[in-house]
């Protein structure tokens, strides 16, 4: 807990809304009707996904209404919709989508203004399925307002990349100022965030990215954020590989989002009781671990999924984190690459998160 405490402020920042924003409607008993992404059988996202009008919802009387504003289209979304993914929605008619930014646009009778008002940002908090539709229901509880003077497609991604970011590093090993950490799948936004915050707090980060055209494109902008070292997994094909550490000390801990020869790299640069983290199989391929690893480097292989650590007692810290990593958004300390495209224009941005348009930034819709 020690990590944590240093990577977390001592206090969360709350924004007011403006006087135009509070003269929306607090007595509005049902929703606006909405138009939603949903899907009645798992597949291929190209194929089973549809956009569909939804009848108005009943606002209950600790119920607040929502306008999104933004959502991202994120590998696990897709999971869900290939039926892949462990939790999943009861079909047929899922809404899709995870995790998004919305508006406050009416109250149930019951709501405390104080604490949420018409016109203030917020987010699902834990995220909920279904935020793929223009306007949600649910009990004021599972809103969190944030901060709205940041762009919303970083609000509407700051808790499934982010945020796995940050626990990875204060969950596993007790890194301190001058510590180094391996990971691979770097350009990713959570390998993006890595970098950025672990710089922040004095550690060092040696990135692996695949081969492929731009690759010097992708090291030079992982380097402007703030990264140590970028190798592809090519330049790391030699017998002594620690000798490209240079004079960084050797990493205690490594982060593992591709699995396969991805991780069997990390493992090579971990140092004696060093610690592997999985948090994806871009690959999909199994990690494979040399029984020398285990005698001589007693290294240890752990796993992080987020919805499993933000579904126990958890909400109220990931809420205190959710604002900090906004906080460094404001500050121009936390930045990542996406895509802002229009919900009209949805199956292009689909297309586009399937890699139907090449190596394309996050997608995330606009509502």
């Amino acid at each position: 807990m020690a990590a944590a405490a240093r990577l977390l402020p001592v206090a969360a920042k709350r924004l007011t809304t403006t006087a135009r924003a509070r003269r929306l409607s607090t007595s509005t008993s049902t929703s606006p009707p909405a138009t939603a992404v949903l899907y009645d059988q798992h597949g291929p996202p190209d194929k089973v996904l549809r956009v569909a009008e939804l009848p108005a919802a009943e606002i209950g009387e600790r119920d607040v209404c929502v306008r999104m504003l933004a959502a991202p289209i994120n590998p696990s979304d897709l999971n869900r919709v290939e039926g892949v993914y462990p939790v999943r929605p009861p079909l047929p008619a899922a809404v899709a989508g995870y995790e998004g930014v919305g508006q406050v646009h009416a109250l149930g009778g019951a709501v405390d203004s104080r604490l949420l008002s018409p016109g203030d940002w917020v987010i699902p908090s834990p995220p909920s399925l279904g935020t793929w539709q223009t306007y949600i229901v649910n009990p004021a509880t599972a809103w969190h307002r944030v901060r709205s003077d940041v762009p919303p497609q970083y609000v509407a991604t700051v808790t499934v990349n982010p945020l796995t970011a940050l626990r990875m590093l204060c969950d596993f090993v007790n890194l301190a100022p001058g510590d180094t950490l391996v990971q691979n799948g770097a350009t990713s936004i959570v390998g993006q965030c890595v970098i950025q915050l672990a710089k922040l707090h004095g550690l060092h980060t040696i990135n692996i990215i695949r081969d492929r055209p731009g690759s010097q494109e992708a090291k030079d902008k992982l380097k402007q954020l703030g990264a140590d070292h970028v190798f592809t997994e090519s330049q790391l094909d030699i017998k002594n590989i620690k000798s490209l550490l240079g004079a960084l000390p050797e990493p205690a801990l490594g982060l593992n989002c591709v699995g396969g020869n991805a991780a069997s790299v990390i493992l090579k640069f971990l140092r004696q009781g060093g610690t592997m983290v999985t948090y994806g199989g871009m690959s999909k391929k199994p990690v494979t671990v040399s029984t020398s690893s285990f005698i001589f480097k007693d290294l240890s292989l752990r796993g992080f999924w987020l919805q499993k650590w933000m579904s126990s007692d958890k909400a109220e810290e990931s809420r205190t984190m959710i604002d900090y990593l906004l906080d460094l958004v404001h500050e121009g300390k936390l930045k990542y690459e996406m895509e802002l495209t229009p919900f009209s224009d949805f199956h292009l941005a689909l297309d586009k998160a399937l890699g139907k348009h090449g190596s394309q930034p996050k997608q995330v819709l606009k509502f």
